[in-house]
């Protein structure tokens, strides 16, 4: 059972559990502000209250016994007739009402069905319930705006701390001449020193620690530049571009594509 949470009304502590289906208020704290004797079972045997538990059933329960139903519905009212919350709902698969064992043990009703039940404590009784149910309610609501707002907020720090950490750490830095005028055994290496600022091997002996390749420790905002990249490498060969032109062309192409893709939303989900 979920935690449980209590409110005041006239003068008697009522216990409120949150299950799946919604409240459920406890029934037997209720009966303590009944005036002379009333058993929860007195008032399950009354014809009105088994047919307003069995329509609630019909609208909320899919599995709910319509012909066990049928059966106590029509013995409902006789004097002989007497049924507790653990028989009604083993007959009638009904989900509305629970009996409890434990702590926090006694009968528990859906919100609904305890308002209903409330009436037979008293009136005014059933008037200052529901007024405290939705105080809490609104209580529950506020916080909950509350904590939405400060995980909204901590998720907008979150994204800043991250976008600044790729634009210290990820984007390309601008290349010195000398690297631009240095010539590449292969255009692959060019690439990966125009978006990585080193080739293969000087990355390799950064990192003898690591398997693999500079591209796959690659991000994946890296890996959509360096896709692109290729592309117009293609069409800068082309053109007839010497080697040292299309790098310096290249990195700054680099440098302003992974700072469009820092804020990019559909990069964010393929991270998820």
């Amino acid at each position: 059972m979920a935690k449980n949470k209590k409110i005041q009304v006239k003068g008697v502590e009522i216990t409120i559990t949150q299950e799946d289906m919604g409240d459920f208020i406890s029934l037997t704290d209720m009966l303590k502000a009944k005036d002379g004797d009333f058993f929860i079972s007195d008032w399950l045997r009354n014809r009105n209250t088994v047919e307003f538990l069995g329509i609630w059933e019909s609208i909320h329960n899919p599995h709910f016994n319509y012909g066990e139903f049928a059966i106590i519905k029509s013995q409902a009212g006789l004097n002989s007739y007497k049924i507790s919350v653990k028989e009604w709902v083993e007959k009638t698969n009904a989900i509305g009402l629970k009996a409890t064992a434990g702590r926090y043990g006694g009968t528990y009703a859906h919100s609904d069905i305890a308002f209903e039940f409330g009436m037979w404590i008293s009136a005014e009784f059933k008037i200052y319930l529901i007024r405290e149910f939705q105080r809490l309610k609104a209580d529950e609501n506020d916080r909950l705006k509350v904590e939405w707002n400060l995980q909204r907020t901590l998720a907008k720090v979150n994204y800043r701390i991250h976008t600044d950490a790729i634009k210290e750490n990820l984007i390309p830095g601008t290349l010195t001449k000398t690297q631009i005028n240095f010539l590449y055994a292969d255009e692959a290496d060019m690439l990966n020193v125009a978006l990585f600022g080193m080739t293969a091997k000087q990355w390799r002996e950064s990192n003898t620690a690591k398997e693999g390749n500079i591209r796959d420790h690659a991000t994946i905002e890296q890996l959509v530049i360096l896709s692109n990249l290729e592309s117009i490498n293609a069409v800068l060969i082309h053109q007839g571009l010497k080697q040292n032109e299309r790098l310096q062309q290249l990195n700054s192409i680099a440098i302003t594509q992974m700072k469009s893709l820092v804020s990019n939303a559909q990069i964010r989900k393929l991270k998820k």
